[in-house]
């Protein structure tokens, strides 16, 4: 009983509840907002986490991924008039369509090869975000309307809180989900080794390709909420700062772990308001939490939790039902 309530599971739980009441408890617009940031930084995390921690593969294209999602949710609402429950969706499936048609010859590739592919993926992105002026309307950025949420009555700024908590919550069950399944699996086999995995029947380019899906999945829906609640999308929010943030909160957390993906992308949104009201150097504080997470703990804050907590153990695999005792 007490290992269940020490368990990522309780502690998920628990967290959730807490930002779910954090506005009935009185929480200000401020705070609220710093809250919503949270979840969407979890959002993107967890699904890097997906392809750099548990399919091993090195992509800086995530940035890039992102901010095709917010772009594309704003455009459809600044240029068509749609409405944001639509273009919300379109704009995740473009950027994932976008990301696999342009990225998918890259797959072929492994290490730095790989890393270097999506690194020119995402700076050409991130040109044609400031150059193709006629439809991204430059490096000034645009505003969009505020979501509504008729008939509820609900501001727009919280009606944006809970939807980003419900896509958060929902996303984090998915991915738990797919690292327990036989995918999941088969993503850290590629991790291992994959010449290995190849000898077992798995198809590599197949998981490759399944594995950078569905992180850019989790980018494209994480920069459509980030468009709805900031109202404001421009280039700035998706360059090499982006990327290199990103890349610290999976490293902060834990790579190759689901609970340190939660606990990564908390604490970066974290970490980005002390810096503010210490009025430090972002690029030096973040610059040295991944060094020093790199050579001092690879595994993240969340080996160190483990070593307390070995109910933070990580399994690849649902646990078995009990079986009856015959009698």
């Amino acid at each position: 009983m007490l290992l269940r309530l020490t368990s990522p599971m309780a502690a998920g739980i628990a967290l959730f509840a807490l930002l779910f009441a954090a506005p009935l408890l009185g929480a200000n617009e401020y705070y609220s907002y710093i809250l919503n940031l949270m979840m969407i930084h979890v959002i993107v995390t967890v699904g890097l986490n997906l392809v750099m921690g548990h399919a091993g593969q090195l992509v800086f294209a995530n940035a890039a991924i992102f901010g095709i999602g917010a772009y594309g949710t704003a455009l459809l609402m600044k240029h068509f008039g749609l409405p944001f429950w639509l273009c919300l969706p379109l704009g995740a499936m473009l950027a994932v369509s976008i990301g696999l048609a342009l990225v998918f010859p890259a797959l072929r590739l492994s290490g730095i090869y790989l890393a270097l592919a999506t690194l020119a993926f995402a700076q050409c992105a991130l040109w044609v975000m400031v150059h193709w002026t006629p439809v991204t309307f430059g490096a000034g950025g645009f505003t969009i309307p505020a979501v509504s949420f008729a008939p509820l009555p609900i501001s727009p700024d919280m009606g944006m809180y809970y939807l980003a908590w419900a896509v958060c919550a929902l996303l984090v069950v998915l991915a738990r989900n797919i690292v327990r399944s036989r995918i999941g699996r088969a993503f850290v086999a590629l991790s291992d080794n994959e010449i290995s995995a190849q000898s077992l029947g798995i198809d590599l380019l197949r998981y490759k390709a399944a594995a950078f899906g569905l992180s850019s999945l989790f980018a494209g829906i994480a920069g459509g909420l980030f468009a709805g609640t900031l109202r404001f999308v421009g280039p700035e929010s998706f360059d090499l700062h982006q990327m290199i943030l990103q890349l610290v909160a999976v490293v902060l957390g834990g790579i190759g772990s689901l609970a340190g993906s939660v606990i990564g992308g908390v604490l970066i949104v974290v970490v980005l308001e002390f810096t503010k009201a210490t009025k430090m150097s972002v690029e030096i504080v973040f610059g040295g939490l991944l060094l020093v997470f790199v050579l001092f703990a690879k595994g993240g804050l969340v080996v160190f939790i483990r070593r307390f907590l070995p109910s933070w153990n990580e399994t690849l695999h649902a646990s078995p039902a009990p079986r009856s005792k015959a009698p």
